[in-house]
């Protein structure tokens, strides 16, 4: 008998494309290398250095034309392995859902999906009715990948409806930093748990780590990272309750509590960031005068809207020997967040330092490309976090690069990043060039307020781009994160002190550990 041949590694995206209660499943042809004829999503190896992301993005495209204009991103599942023997291949599946998007959202509905030849025909099907039979005709472990996206079908009607209603508040509110939404999906969780009055057993606990995983890569995943470790801080104390041997209801309302605890707990991390950052500015004000510079005053430059550097700025400005802030903030477009800071810095201003207290503000809102102009003179950059990388890389609001360059240049200022430590990633979590995208209708807007004409000719052509008669393509791209490189980070100040790229490094393995333990066996 010949020697088995070594099994075949394959890496794939499994894309779920879902319109209103239904799922869309695609007869693969007799052209395709394997599974001819069988069911399936849309599907694809992920090229080298590409993120499951970003697969997920392109072979959509490539199989069925849909992009962001058609369809949203709404669930990721988690990551599994299986083997089939029967090709040789050892599958690791990185399911996704989408959601087609309904015409009065700017979407041209199912009639925008045109598949390729790896399809013969595709149809909608009832979710609920899918198996993993020959009967039903589905590629290998299909129900597996769908049910990871489609938590609907593990969960009681109660608790998925929590879930769903969650996962909408993340995605749709664009004003809360990375630290409020995580404690509004951590408050969703509880919504969830307090429906999950099911015995709480192994299985309970397999679905109560799914919508925990849910909420932090399906909510917002751009800022899920808080969420992520948020969760990991949590499952110990969960994990502990599930297994002992108490009365359901005991349990669940112990489970109930530890939500509550971990969610209090979380209320006392922007103090202790605050005070590390004041201990800092002292530090540095006094090397300062020390070297001869100006002793009386602080200009600061941010951007976007953060109530940790808000209070910090105005706490740390209290407690220094020093007459004149000197507030400086980009407006952030397209929501304009920076106007939204400058509103607030200038009303705590008022309450914190009366005329008599011999205390002044500078607040200037600058425009995002005057940011070199912005930069001139500053003391220090400050910036919050969304994500922080395991080499040091920050992933915050798309216009803190720009600024960077510009302090680095103009004033050789120093980059600050105020953050949790709980916005570091675990290693490998993601491509650092992934980024956010949300649709052309926020930067439109200005546009078409504003009576600019040309703005009708733009959507004009937004609207016939992919059209089989047109050979222009157009775009506006509405990104809200970049990333900013290592080197560009003076300190790191969180709830712990100032730290460097290294403690950040032992952090995002720690993430890892709990990540791998937690969610990636489900």
């Amino acid at each position: 008998m010949p020697p088995q041949s070594e099994l075949q590694k394959r890496r794939v995206v499994s894309v779920f494309l879902f319109s209103k209660d239904q799922v869309a499943l695609f007869r693969r042809s007799e052209k395709v290398r394997t599974y001819a004829h069988y069911l399936a999503p849309i599907s694809g190896s992920l090229n080298l250095g590409e993120s499951p992301v970003a697969a997920a993005w392109r072979e959509l495209e490539e199989e069925t034309t849909l992009t962001s204009r058609d369809v949203e991103l709404c669930r990721q599942g988690v990551p599994y392995v299986f083997t089939d023997n029967s090709v040789n291949r050892e599958w690791t599946i990185c399911p996704f859902a989408f959601r087609l998007k309904p015409r009065n959202e700017g979407g041209h509905g199912e009639e925008a999906i045109r598949i390729d030849w790896e399809h013969q025909t595709w149809e909608w099907y009832n979710p609920a009715t899918v198996e993993d039979s020959e009967r039903f005709g589905g590629v290998p472990r299909l129900k597996d990948s769908l049910r990871r996206v489609w938590f609907e079908g593990d969960m009681n009607k109660e608790a998925s409806k929590a879930l769903v209603a969650g996962l909408a508040q993340l995605k749709t509110d664009h004003q809360s930093g990375s630290h409020e939404l995580t404690s509004i999906a951590v408050k969703a969780y509880r919504d969830v748990i307090a429906q999950m009055q099911e015995e709480i057993d192994t299985e309970w606990w397999k679905t109560a780590r799914m919508a925990a995983w849910h909420l932090s890569k399906s909510g917002r995943e751009s800022m899920g990272t808080a969420t992520l470790n948020a969760f990991l801080a949590l499952m110990p104390d969960m994990e502990e309750i599930v297994h002992q041997n108490l009365a359901r209801e005991v349990k669940w309302e112990r489970l109930l509590g530890v939500i509550d605890y971990h969610l209090d707990k979380r209320k006392d991390m922007p103090a202790r960031i605050k005070s590390a950052f004041a201990e800092y500015l002292r530090g540095s004000l006094s090397s300062r005068i020390e070297r001869g510079g100006d002793k009386d005053s602080l200009a600061i430059l941010t951007l976007s809207a953060s109530s940790t550097i808000r209070d910090s700025i105005l706490n740390t400005f209290a407690s220094l020997p020093i007459s004149h802030l000197d507030v400086r903030i980009l407006e952030s477009r397209p929501l304009c967040e920076g106007v939204n800071m400058a509103s607030s810095i200038l009303s705590e201003f008022q309450t914190k330092f009366p005329p008599s207290s011999g205390r002044d503000l500078k607040l200037t809102v600058y425009t995002d490309a005057s940011v070199a102009i912005a930069s001139q003179g500053v003391d220090f950059l400050l910036l919050g976090a969304d994500r922080i990388s395991v080499e040091g890389s920050v992933c915050n609001k798309v216009g803190s690069y720009p600024a960077v360059l510009a302090v680095k240049r103009v004033s050789s200022a120093s980059v600050l990043v105020l953050s949790e430590l709980e916005k570091v990633d675990a290693p490998g979590s993601g491509d650092v060039q992934d980024y956010e995208d949300n649709g052309p209708r926020e930067v439109m807007g200005c546009w078409i307020d504003g009576g600019i004409k040309a703005a009708q000719t733009i959507d004009d052509a937004l609207q016939a781009t992919h059209r089989d008669d047109v050979n222009c393509a157009v775009e506006v791209k509405n990104i809200y994160f970049e990333w900013i490189p290592p080197w560009c980070t003076d300190a790191f100040i969180c709830e712990q002190g100032v730290l460097n790229t290294a403690a950040i490094k032992e952090k995002a393995h720690q993430v890892k550990l709990g990540a791998d333990r937690y969610f990636h066996s489900l």
